[in-house]
Order: structure tokens, then C-alpha cells, then sequence
């Protein structure tokens, strides 16, 4: 009978076209449901990628479950998303002002508000 070690196991994965990942590095999993968490601290983490599809398999560490944290979706509900700041370079700053003949500032207020279109911004101070 053939010995089955790990490696054994992971030359007949290859040849089944399985390939498998371990994440030394993961210090904490958080599964989310509405109104519940399951935190695992410092877990193994392993990935197997079975014809494209990817398996994540957690094993070990501290398991806690506690109630869902502030903006994790409840049902029926929206998940709440923080948008980024929108950073506006000088130089568009530069082009609304010019082209909408208005301050620096203006312009700047009125390009974050469009999300950094340009021309949107242009057209909004001008019909304004």
C-alpha cells in the first residue's frame, strides 16, 4: 500500500488539476450574516483552485460570534458605503476656473460635487 502523505496528496491534486494555497499570514476571518459574526483569530488558511473555482478552507484558531457591527446589511436594508474623497487635481481646478470664469474655489467645490467631471462642472457654473 502507498504511503499518503502531504506530499502524495499534493502530486495526485496536480495531476486532477487542483491546485492548493496556504495564507500563513491571516491573523483574522470575519464571516458576516445579517445580525451575526463569526470571528476566527489567528486561523489556517488554505485556498484550493478546483477549475477555476476557488475553495477557502479555515481551520483552528479562536472562534467568538457576536452581533452584526454597524454597518453590515440587516434584511431589507442597504448595506451602508462610505465613498472615498475625491481627490481633484490642481490642474482641473485650473480649467473649470478658466472656462467658467469663477475663483479657484468655486471651481474646486463644484468638481468634487461632479465627481471629477470636468465637463459636467464647466456646464454646471456656466448655466448657474
Amino acid at each position: 500500500m502507498a504511503k499518503f502523505d502531504s506530499r502524495n496528496a499534493r502530486r495526485m491534486m496536480q495531476r486532477m488539476g487542483m491546485q492548493m494555497q496556504e495564507y500563513g499570514n491571516v491573523t483574522r476571518v470575519i464571516l458576516q450574516s445579517p445580525g451575526k459574526e463569526i470571528i476566527i483569530d489567528q486561523p489556517a488558511v488554505t485556498s484550493i483552485n478546483v477549475q477555476g473555482q476557488k475553495i477557502f478552507q479555515i481551520t483552528g484558531g479562536k472562534v467568538t460570534e457576536r452581533a452584526a457591527q454597524a454597518g453590515v446589511a440587516t434584511p431589507g436594508t442597504a448595506p451602508v458605503v462610505e465613498k472615498p474623497a475625491i481627490q481633484v487635481p490642481e490642474e482641473d481646478v485650473l480649467l473649470v476656473a478658466q472656462q467658467a470664469k469663477v475663483s479657484m474655489e468655486k471651481a474646486r467645490e463644484t468638481l468634487i460635487k461632479c465627481e471629477g467631471d470636468l465637463a459636467r462642472a464647466i456646464l454646471m457654473l456656466q448655466t448657474s
